[in-house]
């Protein structure tokens, strides 16, 4: 059961207290998520603030907000910043003179040094426990936009009154397959329902817990199963006997879950979630392959990925606790399995080799050995009836193997094999399958081992393989709502005697939920161009007849390529023609290149950089024409990045021969920020009238943490944070990356204390560098953060809220005594499965030009948590198959923003993306961290594809994970180097 929303201990937070721009005394009680009740935060921070303010919350007040213009002495005697996940209200009777004027302010604010403040030992303390993490109340639903109806695939799920008992399990000996432990309890349900089970079903998780409808008959009792073994060709073996202890452990409470719903109780009852969640998945966990919250069978069909993958479909399934009720969330998914074939069989599709007769080159045996341990293979020559699970293979071929016998005679495999089996081993250049321990290994010939079924396949697929999958499962809105809803009949969840003995029954029919278009917003381009201003139409627009809103000047550039296949005068006319478009759309660009178009053999990529770096010093921008071949993408970015300082634009070779306008436009858009310019910009931004952010200096950062691709268990995850550089305008975002422990997902370089030799413990981090960054762009420092943070699970939102809102306050006050900017912390989520469908499909007055629901359709109704800030947002026009809205949920607010607030910003920032003329699914900021993360695993990472897959170098452990990442030069992460 996820943790979605999940809450704490503490009560619910005040929602009284007084505008920003009312008086100040008193207490202002803030409706977010505190932590602690710290001590009061007092002003917000310096900055140029008019005597007049747009107010920043609905009735929601934080303390004394400077309504003034605040001089660089009132900085200093405002209240000590608190470092806890809450702010707290201000200090009674704090007040804040206002009497300087705008000039002598912004004097006196040209001369405020940004000075650490001295460290104190209270603040190196760990964070308070993430059980008192309260999260941000929604403020109410919004307004603006048009409505609509829609459909979500949530079913609404009617539970009746029940006594529900949870009871310990522990079966022994203990068996790590879920498989078969469910065989085993489901024999002893069978065995023993009616004569001491009181005739209770029970439902049962797998592991180490079974949920009753009604009490057993015992709190305590020890049961013998005999479980017999079932063949691969159906025939029964010997029976194993095993001990099951039942034990009575908790009694989940369903009146919690009443109260809850009915907004009765703060904290939502996951324990009787949890209780209806197993029940509902005991009957297809029996029948199915589970995975994670996903089922799958070949039965709901299947397909050939190639190398000896295929795919099973099948359907994910979550009860959910929403505003409607109890939902089931349902969608149908696939995943990627083994092919149950020959290991042989499977190795020549896996390598493409057809003649098995050779021996494997080391570097296939390695391959081949990373992707087959831990595999349970059946063995033929036992007719498939004994199974094992792979543990390595052997080093050498196995005509080579040689073992000793009792009587110290040696012999070979083959020889063993030929006399014990009768058998002659065909592939003798292959190495033998080796099962058991390292210590007593056991050697089995290749092609007597078959694969078992049912194996997921965890490690990375490549381009071809995705692509495939892709094709296969992609589905258009009406086919995958007419798939679910097949689901939904075939399972038959009321009939289940599980969910029936639970009370539990599911409707049929997908909800239909209220639903809002916002409009798009007016996007500014820049005065020369015939078209100075655009209004989106569907969620995309072109640059016919407009300039880029703020034209870079590029002065110093050149090209290299690494292509051979090419013309060799194409790159010359394709640098001729991407400069004249770059000039068309409102860049200064020089247009003859500083140095002459370069053509270097791609063995020789790192002497050609270093060579061109030498000739053309305070070069600003260098064009790569790509090698032929992928795989160099990511050298090429760390040399340029990292060791050179040089902004680089890469061209694939298969794009330049077509010389091509579109795409050269594109290239110019992503030239343009790479070299400091901007594409376009909100006409709100510009007119100074984005609620809670173009009224005082605010910050937009994005925040992403990528981490290695199954199998590379030593390389380590990489954090990204970026931020906004240029208010009020809020598209320039500059970009950080650090490196940290092997899949942690809390950003560990927010803020830390660094050792130094001569100046003992010195202030870091990424917030402390951005903010640094932000004062010396703008003259000031933020009063606001807006801080979307990407790719967090449920689970894992109140530890993410406590340590790194923790690293927030610390970098804050680090920065300066007493600065505690208000922060309005929002996750953003991709990996869910709820989609909404158009109530009428075809209808082109609610659907896009794909068949999806509209861009700029947001949902803060039915779907939505009950009481927590969150919504769906489909904030671009799909493409393929049924979009994906972004779900956004709301931590922790000290902004006040309202839910259409919130929600317009967020849409309308979606308009920005520097890269394309569209809006995009995500929110920029966040989408700018993804890819400022994966920019960064290219430097760490020897092999690569320019498409994204790659293979990790060993990195191995044992030094400071951040030093296995090498630091982004100055003046190249000044701009949007990741775009």
């Amino acid at each position: 059961m996820s943790n979605r929303g999940s809450h704490g201990g503490a009560g619910r937070g005040g929602r009284g207290g007084r505008r920003s721009d009312q008086s100040s005394s008193g207490h202002g009680g803030r409706g977010g998520a505190p932590v602690s009740r710290g001590r009061g935060r007092g002003n917000v921070g310096p900055g140029d603030l008019t005597a007049t303010q747009v107010p920043v919350s609905a009735g929601r007040g934080r303390g004394v907000v400077l309504t003034g213009d605040p001089t660089a002495s009132q900085v200093a005697s405002s209240s000590k910043a608190t470092v806890s996940v809450a702010s707290s209200s201000s200090k009674e009777g704090s007040k804040v003179s206002s009497t300087t004027e705008s000039s002598n302010a912004a004097a006196a604010l040209s001369k405020l040094e940004i000075t650490p403040a001295e460290t104190k030992p209270e603040d190196t303390l760990p964070p308070e426990s993430s059980k008192a993490v309260t999260h941000q109340l929604r403020p109410g639903r919004g307004t603006v936009g048009r409505k609509i109806t829609v459909r979500a695939n949530h079913f609404l799920v009617q539970v009746a009154d029940r006594d529900l008992y949870h009871y310990d399990v522990s079966i022994s000996p203990e068996v790590i397959s879920k498989a078969v432990n469910r065989n085993v309890m489901k024999v002893l349900a069978k065995t023993y329902k009616d004569s001491h089970l009181a005739g209770k079903t029970p439902a049962y998780d797998g592991r180490k817990s079974i949920y009753t409808a009604g009490a057993l008959p015992f709190e305590s009792k020890v049961f013998v199963v005999n479980l017999t073994e079932k063949r691969a060709d159906g025939s029964f073996g010997k029976d194993r006997q095993f001990k099951v202890a039942i034990k009575l452990a908790s009694r989940p409470d369903l009146y919690q879950l009443q109260q809850f719903l009915r907004h009765k109780q703060r904290d939502a009852p996951y324990d009787v979630i949890q209780v209806l969640d197993v029940a509902l998945r005991d009957t297809p966990s029996q029948y199915y392959v589970s995975v994670g919250r996903s089922f799958f069978s070949t039965g709901f069909g299947q397909g050939d990925l190639g190398d000896g993958i295929e795919y099973y479909r099948g359907y994910f399934q979550s009860l959910r606790l929403t505003q409607m009720g109890l939902s089931l969330n349902i969608d149908v998914s696939a995943r990627s399995f083994y092919e149950p074939i020959l290991v042989t069989d499977f190795i020549s599709k896996f390598l493409n080799i057809r003649d098995l007769s050779r021996p494997l080159r080391d570097s296939d045996r390695l391959k081949v050995k990373k992707v087959l341990r831990t595999l349970k293979v059946t063995l033929v020559h036992w007719n498939n009836e004994k199974s094992a699970k792979i543990s390595g293979i052997s080093s050498c071929p196995i005509s080579q193997l040689r073992f000793t016998l009792e009587d110290k005679s040696e012999k070979t495999v083959i020889q063993y094999f030929a006399e014990k089996y009768n058998y002659r081993v065909r592939y003798t250049s292959l190495p033998a399958i080796q099962t058991g321990s390292d210590a007593r290994p056991v050697y089995i010939p290749m092609e007597l081992c078959k694969i078992a079924k049912d194996q997921r396949y965890t490690k990375r697929l490549n381009e071809r393989q995705v692509t495939a999958l892709l094709r296969a499962t992609c589905q258009r809105p009406a086919q995958r709502e007419s798939s679910i809803k097949d689901l939904v009949v075939e399972n038959n969840y009321n009939a289940d005697d599980v969910s029936k003995e639970f009370g539990m029954s599911v409707t049929s029919q997908l909800a239909s939920i209220e639903a809002r278009v916002l409009p798009p917003p007016l996007l500014k381009y820049h005065e020369s161009g015939r078209e100075k201003m655009v209004n989106p139409s569907l969620g995309q627009w072109n640059m016919i007849n407009k300039k880029m809103v703020n034209g870079a000047t590029v002065k110093s550039w050149t090209c290299v390529t690494f292509a051979t296949r090419i013309d060799q005068h194409l790159p010359v006319e394709f640098c001729k023609q991407l400069t004249e478009m770059c000039v068309s759309k409102g860049m200064q660009f020089n247009i003859q290149p500083i140095i002459p178009l370069i053509s270097y053999p791609p063995q020789s990529i790192e002497e050609a950089l270093h060579d061109i770096y030498k000739r053309a010093p305070g070069l600003q921008l260098l064009i790569v024409i790509l090698p032929d071949v992928s795989g160099s993408y990511g050298k090429i970015k760390r040399i340029c990045e990292t060791e050179l300082g040089i902004v680089s634009q890469c061209c694939q070779p298969r794009q330049v021969v077509k010389l091509n306008k579109q795409y050269m436009e594109n290239v110019a858009l992503k030239i343009n920020v790479k070299t400091g310019g901007r594409n376009t910009v909100l006409n709100d931004a510009i007119r100074r009238n984005i609620p809670l952010i173009t009224d005082r200096p605010t910050i937009i950062m994005g925040a992403d943490v990528t981490h290695p691709q199954p199998g590379e268990d030593s390389s380590p995850s990489i954090a990204a944070v970026v931020a906004s550089m240029d208010w009020p305008e809020i598209t320039k975002y500059r970009g950080l990356v650090s490196a940290q422990a092997h899949r942690e997902e809390i950003i560990q370089y927010l803020y830390k204390l660094v050792q130094d030799p001569e100046r003992g413990l010195v202030h870091s981090g990424l917030i402390r560098e951005h903010f640094i960054a932000f004062r010396k762009a703008m003259g000031q420092i933020p009063h606001r953060i807006i801080f979307y943070r990407d790719g967090v699970s449920e689970g894992q939102f109140n530890q993410v809220l406590l340590h790194e809102m923790n690293a927030i306050r610390k970098a804050c006050n680090s920065l300066q005594e007493h600065y505690a900017p208000r922060v309005t912390f929002v996750i953003v989520q991709k990996r869910h499965h709820t989609r909404l469908f158009p109530a009428q499909h075809g209808n082109r007055d609610m659907t896009d030009r794909s068949g999806n629901i509209l861009p700029g359709t947001v949902v803060d109704t039915q779907i939505c948590h009950p009481n927590e800030f969150d919504f769906y947002l489909n904030s671009h026009a799909g493409i393929q198959g049924t979009s994906r809205p972004a779900h956004y949920h709301v931590l922790l607010d000290e902004n006040g923003f309202s839910a259409d607030a919130l929600q317009t910003l967020t849409n309308n920032l979606c308009y920005t993306y520097a890269r394309c003329t569209k809006a995009v699914s995500i929110v920029p900021p966040a989408y700018y961290a993804h890819l400022a993360a994966f920019r960064a695993r290219y430097y760490m990472e020897s092999e690569f594809s320019d498409g994204g897959s790659s293979r990790s170098r060993n990195t191995t452990s044992g030094g400071p994970v951040a030093s296995q990442l090498p630091a982004v030069k100055d003046n190249v992460k000044e701009v949007m180097f990741y775009c």
